[in-house]
């Protein structure tokens, strides 16, 4: 940001965070919310303190008009609600264009209007006259205003259009602002531009323009953040992103990412700065939503965004956490974790411990054995760190703590299958001791694994009616020294939930259902016990 800094000025003002999920970030592939989906997101966006809520686009379908019929019934407490479209059609007088109409009709506070910058843009996709686009421009701000809306103008493509004629852009820019806009929005839609190109045309759109400068940025050379903060550096004070960065293509900028930089590195003053505490839960509610899985790897929000593997950086962090952490991730909601491999040292074991809940010292003399028991099962193919569940287990096996809440006697899994084609039947029973009881069932499933477990349920839901609300959220195979071909290891990865907590458990063996079956207990032994220290 050297670039930025010497050619812009301080910022002097608070910055409006513009969140723009339900209309932008529900264009990324995959990603869909219903109408109601779509009003709990803007409710969470309003505790959190998020300015401006855009909607969706009137008209364009059924679920955003449901929305805007919610949203003007709703009492928000601090977020103002947007509508999105387009200026008036070319020759087309603004109060009769039916665009405008529906957009007035939302009965939003605010109007965002996208127009054209780009001349390219202006003669080849809308096949009128410069001319004529600016004064679409001007009709459709005016029009807005008195009508009595805050109205925000996206300029589409403003950094491309100029590069290519920057009098014309600029000239766009300023007919929103004397048509009466609030805010001219500066879009590099096509997220090709490099931070230092941002500051320097930033700068010069605040030396012509006297109205409020925003910023959204597309990540397609993921520098959508980065190219946000040169922006706001230079004098913009609204940043339009989604949660998440969800978005078209690679995304836009991602605001779980932006507003800690606003907050944590730049000093600026956003309205959500008192709720900055539940980022990430604000992060995992959306993609909960989504039906999208979590981003572990996501700066501030993700699961691995404070997590320490290497034996020396643990041992630092024990000491000094600042030294490998550049802000307190309880400052974003975020914790700290501790990875468990083959590269950890008596640090890792003593903070994960700690971290799982287990008292252990530099001096338990227990942490050596630990630690050489780790190293070996990583060896033959385990992997704990998605594993927490099961390194729980095992350490407590090693401290002679480990009460095994029943005994397998035997399981066996059968699968019956008739002619090419036809419908297979897997069957599986479990025979068990628990409290002096021999249990034996029998279930059938989709597949091994599934009938298994539900057998293995079965068997013990008699004793323990707690685990019916167990269930398995992910099933992960990997084959281990894959050169062996069929007698290749098999590790298996499973992930239950509860519906409070979620924990990993794995199991290693050169036969599947065995590997499964290893995971499968550490799973519910994990909730058993868990359930157990609660009492």
């Amino acid at each position: 940001m050297a670039v930025a800094r010497t050619l812009c000025a301080v910022m002097t003002k608070p910055v409006a965070i513009y969140d723009t999920t339900l209309r932008d970030g529900s264009q990324a592939e995959g990603i869909s919310f219903s109408s109601a989906d779509k009003v709990r997101i803007a409710e969470r966006l309003d505790s959190f303190g998020v300015d401006y809520i855009e909607g969706g686009w009137p008209g364009s379908n059924p679920k955003d008009m449901e929305f805007f019929d919610a949203a003007v019934k709703h009492n928000f407490k601090h977020a103002r609600v947007a509508a999105f479209g387009s200026t008036r059609r070319a020759n087309v007088r603004a109060e009769d264009d039916q665009q405008i109409k529906t957009l007035l009709a939302a009965n939003t506070p605010v109007v965002t209007m996208f127009g054209k910058t780009w001349p390219m843009h202006v003669t080849e996709v809308l096949r009128t006259t410069l001319e004529e686009n600016v004064a679409m421009v001007a009709d459709s701000v005016r029009f807005f205003k008195q009508h009595g809306k805050e109205v925000i103008y996206d300029a589409e493509h403003f950094f491309d259009g100029y590069k290519a004629d920057a009098r014309y852009a600029l000239a766009t820019l300023k007919a929103a602002q004397d048509a009466g806009a609030d805010t001219v929005t500066l879009c590099d839609t096509n997220g090709g531009t490099l931070p230092s190109e941002v500051a320097r045309i930033v700068a010069d759109v605040r030396k012509n323009i006297t109205c409020a400068v925003g910023i959204h940025t597309h990540n397609d050379s993921g520098l959508a953040v980065a190219n946000a903060l040169a922006a706001v550096e230079c004098g913009a004070t609204q940043i339009q992103g989604t949660i998440n960065g969800y978005g078209e293509r690679t995304g836009n900028c991602n605001l779980t990412t932006v507003i800690p930089c606003l907050l944590l590195k730049m000093g600026a003053e956003c309205a959500c700065k008192s709720n900055l505490s539940h980022l990430r839960e604000l992060s995992v509610f959306v993609d909960d939503l989504a039906n999208a899985r979590p981003d572990i790897r996501q700066p501030f929000v993700g699961a691995t965004a404070f997590a320490h593997k290497g034996g020396m950086h643990v041992n630092a962090v024990e000491k000094i956490a600042h030294s490998y952490e550049h802000i307190r991730p309880e400052l974003v909601g975020n914790h700290r974790r501790v990875l468990i491999s083959e590269l950890s040292g008596r640090s890792n074991i003593m903070m994960k411990a700690h971290e799982l809940g287990i008292d252990l010292t530099k001096d338990t003399p227990e942490i050596r054995e630990i630690l050489q028991q780790l190293k070996q099962l990583e060896h033959a193919g385990y992997e704990f760190e998605a594993a927490d569940a099961s390194f729980h287990i095992l350490i407590q096996k090693l401290l002679k703590r480990h009460t095994p809440f029943f005994n397998l006697l035997a399981y066996r899994v059968i699968m019956d299958r008739h002619g090419v084609g036809d419908h297979s039947v897997v069957e599986a029973s479990v025979k068990l001791e628990v409290n002096g009881e021999v249990v034996h069932t029998v279930s059938e499933g989709d597949g091994p694994v599934h009938a298994l477990d539900r057998a293995f349920r079965g068997a013990l839901q008699k004793f323990y009616p707690n685990i019916a609300a167990v269930r398995l959220v992910d099933y992960k195979v990997r084959i281990i020294d894959s050169q062996l071909a069929t007698a290749a290891k098999t590790r298996v990865m499973i992930e239950s939930t509860d519906g409070t907590d979620i924990w990993g458990t794995v199991g290693v063996h050169d036969n599947i259902i065995e590997a499964s079956w290893e995971a499968l207990v550490d799973s519910v032994e994990y909730k058993l016990f868990k359930d157990e220290q609660r009492k």
